[in-house]
């Protein structure tokens, strides 16, 4: 079992190494490509470099890696706050199969005691009049860390674009299950939040994942692209493994909606994490 940062509030000094080991070893940003100023000790550069495996079938984006480039759960660094995401929408406007890097446009709403607001704009990073995502979402702060925390030394992964990239769900340790369902194994430190609980990359990755083959086989072609989707973070993912249900819901006009359900089953099967995507045939 990972250690809950919060059990180490009382001692700063040891509270900041393991902040510093477990935000220097996180997977989602650092394979995504993207930096935080707030938290790391380089230049703001709130861009994104796109790659083969950032897009679906068609060559659009896919809504992890807006997600994960722009979580908006209100603003509250780690150096802040113990942050947890409540709730997160995206809205694609334009799919970006020509776009090669964006850009996240954040804003803060409110950030209150406990909850935050923020939303952001997803631009084309060489064309930023081009919008092509709109993200808005809700986070709370469970825990306080000491005042002592400073920034740290970044330590980015080189992921060279490749058609030899894997997925993905691969990388997260996403795979498909003998029952048909998706999902992702025990809890491990590379894709756990600092207060061990399951973080929102690999959450966001697995669930498109489950969303889009879902509805590729209701549509009966993988030739899909996002249009929205709204994800409720319920429960922390805590032991795993992780089940992902999904219930598609073909619409009219090309349209396909499809319901996903996460379960960690190691924790009484309880449901984690609810989401609704919506895709529409290229």
């Amino acid at each position: 079992m990972l250690r809950d940062i919060r059990e180490l509030a009382d001692s700063p000094q040891e509270y900041a190494a393991e902040l510093r080991r477990r935000w220097g070893g996180l997977l989602s940003y650092r394979y995504i490509g993207r930096s935080y100023a707030q938290m790391d000790l380089v230049e703001e550069d709130n861009t994104v470099t796109l790659r083969r495996d950032m897009r679906n079938a068609d060559g659009g984006l896919l809504f992890a890696v807006l997600g994960i480039s722009a979580p908006e759960s209100g603003h509250m660094s780690d150096l802040e706050a113990v942050p947890n995401p409540v709730i997160h929408s995206c809205q694609i406007l334009d799919a970006g199969r020509d776009v090669q890097r964006i850009d996240v446009v954040s804003e803060e709403l409110r950030v209150g005691r406990q909850m935050g607001y923020s939303r952001a704009k997803i631009v084309d990073a060489d064309r930023p009049e081009r919008v092509l995502a709109l993200i808005e979402g809700q986070g709370v702060s469970i825990g306080v860390p000491p005042d002592v925390l400073e920034r740290m030394e970044a330590n980015p992964l080189e992921v060279v674009d490749s058609p030899d990239l894997p997925p993905l769900w691969q990388v997260f340790g996403g795979h498909r299950r003998p029952d048909g369902n998706w999902g992702l194994p025990e809890l491990a430190v590379e894709v756990a939040s600092p207060d061990a609980a399951l973080h929102v990359g690999p959450q966001f990755v697995i669930l498109e994942t489950a969303a889009l083959d879902a509805a590729a086989a209701a549509a009966g072609t993988d030739r899909l692209q996002g249009v929205s989707c709204h994800v409720m973070f319920m429960a922390r993912g805590k032991t795993g493994p992780f089940r992902v249900e999904a219930e598609p819901a073909p619409g009219a006009d090309g349209t396909v909606a499809v319901r996903v359900l996460m379960y960690d089953e190691g924790v009484g099967d309880r449901v984690t994490t609810a989401g609704s995507y919506l895709f529409r045939v290229a």
